[in-house]
């Protein structure tokens, strides 16, 4: 019986020491409180730590980076283009005591980190033309644009006076004195997306379409031109070699004619009469057939060889 009541007060003993006993990993930091008020000062190295039991609360807070993910907004820049715009950001809690006073939590904090950043970037966003925001450095693209009136590369006009990178350090450097009162350090924010709103992307696409028929119908005129000076290219060398060709046949029909008048020269020259027969056969046969009719007088000259065979 003396030792039964020897292990209860032991046990309740250790359950107490157990319930004022706590740890802190590397990745957290505490602050006590007494009934709702904070007592101490926070404690932020890993380590066995002890609390009064049932009296304290261990409010635990993330020592490591946290992340931040903005909703998109539309905003109008200085040349009053609306453009959405998304953006995200690391940060930690530096003073777990302030922000325990301030915010209490992590969803505590992301809401003025919600509050206080997109008022950042709202505002450096419409003190600078959409141009400042999109690009880093005044570094010419090597861009190829097919089609357009510049030879090979289209080039930036415009002059970079701030850029992305001073943009984005101006949202931190003006919203971390804000959060400094919370307990809150901010590390970094940056842009993750830039886009036009609907009615913008819509104007964009449609000068972007109305662009490309232009390229297409002045490819196309140039093209047509191209296969009419073809055309005619053809039609002239069709005629030139036609024309050759003609002249060349009319050439070699004339030294055959004049080979045929000149062997028809010497033929009668040597037989006057044989020829004269020869070719009064050959009109016989080019005018008439089995269907041929001639009225002739007796006296004609046409019919002489077969007047003189009749006499013979």
């Amino acid at each position: 019986m003396k030792s039964k009541a020897l292990i209860i007060p032991l046990v309740i003993v250790l359950f107490v020491l157990y319930q004022g006993i706590f740890t802190v990993d590397e990745t957290q930091q505490t602050v006590v409180t007494q009934f709702g008020k904070p007592v101490g000062d926070p404690i932020t190295e890993p380590g066995l730590n002890f609390k009064i039991p049932f009296v304290q609360t261990i409010n635990y807070f993330p020592k490591n980076l946290l992340q931040w993910d903005g909703d998109p907004s539309q905003i109008p820049t200085l040349d009053k283009t609306y453009i959405y715009v998304d953006t995200f950001a690391r940060w930690k809690i530096v003073d777990p005591l302030k922000f325990f006073q301030t915010v209490n939590n992590v969803v505590g904090g992301l809401a003025r980190l919600d509050d206080i950043i997109d008022a950042a970037v709202r505002n450096f966003i419409a003190q600078n033309p959409l141009i400042e925001t999109v690009r880093w450095t005044n570094r010419e693209l090597d861009v190829t644009e097919e089609g357009m009136d510049d030879t090979s590369h289209t080039r930036v006009t415009a002059e970079i006076t701030t850029g992305r990178q001073k943009i984005v350090k101006g949202i931190l450097k003006q919203a971390n004195p804000k959060l400094k009162e919370f307990g809150i350090l901010l590390i970094d924010v940056q842009i993750k997306r830039l886009n036009y709103v609907e009615e913008v992307r819509r104007s964009v696409y449609g000068r972007m379409i109305a662009e490309r028929k232009q390229i297409a119908e002045r490819f196309r005129s140039e093209g047509e031109g191209e296969s009419r000076k073809i055309e005619g290219d053809r039609e002239r060398d069709l005629k030139e070699i036609t024309s050759v060709a003609y002249r060349k046949s009319q050439e070699i029909k004339g030294k055959a004619d004049a080979e045929a008048t000149l062997i028809y020269a010497r033929a009668y020259n040597e037989d006057p009469d044989f020829y004269s027969f020869l070719q009064t056969l050959d009109i016989y046969k080019k005018t008439m057939d089995k269907d041929t009719t001639l009225v002739l007088s007796t006296d004609s000259d046409f019919l002489r060889y077969f007047k003189s065979l009749k006499e013979r």
